[in-house]
């Protein structure tokens, strides 16, 4: 309804500004200003002034006169104040509003297949928490793009042809388990680790007539990956299938799930990589340099190295093969990144375009790294804090509150210990996530408890109380009654008013910010989806919580005095209940029924 309102203004405002004779190219629609109760504002009298030659409060004010609104059935008036002409609704936008369910915040359908490259952690051991971000930006960014209408696939881009995978294979086949430390977690990635970390040990401390030798066997690998040798193909995937099957089991606790993984060495056996390079040759661009072939980009203050002097390509340049292979296949291909691969994206980009893609196609998500207090983190040196580490203290964390909770009030007969592990999981997951999918992508993080799990401040459990405290009043309004007499409200018909419902009855002032809230979220997952900011959707359910909170303050539901008014508060509460639970699922945040 929100989107249709927003449609209905801007057709009743060009048609004024084409009868006034005035430019319809800016609109200047916005959110009003604050305090104002309507739903939009134009601020288009503000460059208007000049032309007509009047202040712009005199022409916000013809404005709002000129507007035929008899058409349009959710805009019921408009007026000036000052330079803004604001836009209010009518009863049906509020009964509209209050009709929301299960589809809360999903659009139409685009007909645009999207792919979402995100994670691609190299497979070289357990994802560490200063790479979190990537998973739960890539999730959210994937799923908010999902409830704007598009068809998403979700991939991992698994580096299984550079160097660090060579030293892998070389050091799984070298080392005996008894030359190793115990695994910190009994799960295969943190098992298979232990190799790496000694193999790079070896190569930095060993004899450099040893380190020779190693080396030399960590190129003939190399060489066989780019040579197409099966036998060397089949030695690598044994590492790296083993550790991807536990990172991905890593993953999925937050959850972050994936359609596909695609190895770039796919691009090496079917032919691409080969293709691209031979292209890159033929290229102006091209320039042979310091043993290496390489485009020399002028917007960028170093080459771009595609292919070495003995032949093997550049991950890079297999990024590029596998870049073109995702224009082939889908009309939108968005990446993930952390902010130290940003001139590598730009230098691809540039590359794609030299070979003549069309890279509107091809949009990126730049982000800053995630800290604990205690510093960084260093996959290689194993001295760093794992996202399993971080997960287990969150779960435990969550669990200790919950508990103090209920030993502070008389413990609801009903919540087993199962539920206060339930509970636990969602609330310490939900908190993580959160925390860090609400900040803008490119402001650096440091994530701290205190934060993350306050349950009375604008933090995942704050806004999954609100989730909780719907169900547990739908919860009742059903036990012993029917809808009509009580439970919550359906609606046969998409858009239709559940049945019995007077929405004019909800004209408090809670009860009408909290339907103007729930009626914007489809603008705010558009917003979110076009920008690709997910953090908009977190921003939205702070608000969302504090109107809920608000009305729940002060409009009683059950305890209503009158029968009618309190089925239309119950419904205003199935109505919030599904916004706020699709919310939390843009943003990977469990809904929890009970807290």
């Amino acid at each position: 309804m929100y989107l249709q309102f927003r449609a209905d203004v801007e057709a009743a405002l060009r048609d004024a500004l084409e009868a006034a004779g005035y430019p319809t190219d800016d609109l200047g629609i916005e959110q009003p200003p604050e305090g104002v109760d309507a739903v939009l504002a134009s601020s288009a009298a503000y460059r208007l002034a000049s032309e007509a030659g009047a202040p712009p409060p005199q022409v916000a004010a013809e404005l709002a006169d000129a507007l035929d609104l008899s058409e349009y059935e959710y805009v019921a008036r408009a007026d000036a104040q000052g330079p803004y002409v604001n836009f209010h609704p009518g009863e049906a936008y509020f009964g509209a509003a209050l009709s929301v369910r299960e589809d809360a915040g999903r659009l139409d359908p685009t007909g645009e297949s999207v792919v979402v490259e995100h994670t691609s952690a190299n497979p070289t051991g357990p994802v560490h928490v200063g790479r979190a971000r990537n998973p739960i930006l890539g999730d959210a960014v994937a799923n908010v793009l999902e409830y704007a209408g598009n068809d998403v696939e979700r991939h991992y881009y698994v580096n299984d042809a550079g160097r660090q995978m060579a030293v892998f294979t070389w050091a799984y086949e070298t080392f005996e388990e008894e030359d190793l430390p115990e695994p910190e977690r009994d799960r295969i990635e943190y098992d298979l680790v232990r190799y790496y970390r000694k193999g790079n040990e070896f190569l930095e401390n060993a004899e450099p007539s040893a380190v020779e030798a190693a080396e030399a066997e960590i190129e003939s690998i190399m060489q066989g990956l780019e040579a197409g040798d099966e036998e060397t193909y089949e030695r690598v995937g044994e590492v790296v299938d083993q550790v991807l099957a536990g990172m991905t089991e890593c993953l999925a606790r937050l959850p972050a799930a994936f359609d596909e993984f695609v190895k770039e060495t796919r691009f090496m056996r079917d032919g691409s990589t080969d293709d691209v390079v031979s292209r890159l040759k033929d290229l102006d661009e091209a320039v042979y340099e310091e043993d290496a072939w390489q485009l020399d980009l002028p917007n960028f203050e170093k080459n771009l190295v595609f292919l070495r002097s003995d032949g093997t390509s550049l991950y890079t340049t297999r990024d590029l093969a596998h870049h073109e292979w995702k224009f082939d296949n889908y009309d939108r291909a968005v990446t993930v990144l952390g902010e130290d691969h940003k001139l590598q994206a730009g230098q691809l980009r540039e590359a794609l375009d030299l070979l003549g893609n069309d890279t509107s196609q091809l949009e990126s998500v730049i982000y800053s790294y995630v800290n604990l207090p205690e510093g960084k983190m260093s996959t290689r040196a194993g001295t760093g804090v794992d996202l399993d580490d971080l997960l287990d203290e969150a779960i435990a964390r969550a669990r200790e509150e919950v508990e103090t909770r209920l030993d502070d009030r008389i413990r609801d007969d009903d919540l087993t210990d199962e539920d206060v592990e339930r509970i636990a999981h969602q609330v310490g997951i939900g908190a993580v996530r959160y925390d860090i999918v609400s900040k803008q992508p490119t402001k650096a993080i440091t994530f701290e408890w205190s934060r993350a799990l306050d349950f009375e401040a604008q933090s995942a459990p704050y806004v999954q109380y609100v989730h909780a405290r719907c169900c547990g009043i739908l919860d009742e309004a059903r036990s012993g009654s029917e809808p009509a007499s009580g439970g919550e409200p359906r609606a046969d018909e998409a858009g239709a008013v559940p049945e019995g419902v007077d929405v004019s009855l909800l004209d408090a002032p809670e009860e009408r910010d909290l339907l103007r809230v729930i009626a914007r979220f489809p603008g705010v997952v558009e917003s979110a989806a076009d920008e690709l900011e997910p953090h908009r959707v977190a921003t939205y359910t702070r608000e969302f919580a504090e109107m809920f909170n608000a009305f729940y303050r002060e409009c009683p539901v059950l305890a209503a005095d009158d029968p009618e008014l309190r089925q239309a508060r119950v419904a205003l509460v199935a109505a919030a209940r599904h916004t706020i639970a699709n919310a939390l699922d843009i943003l990977g945040v469990e809904a929890p029924n009970s807290m």
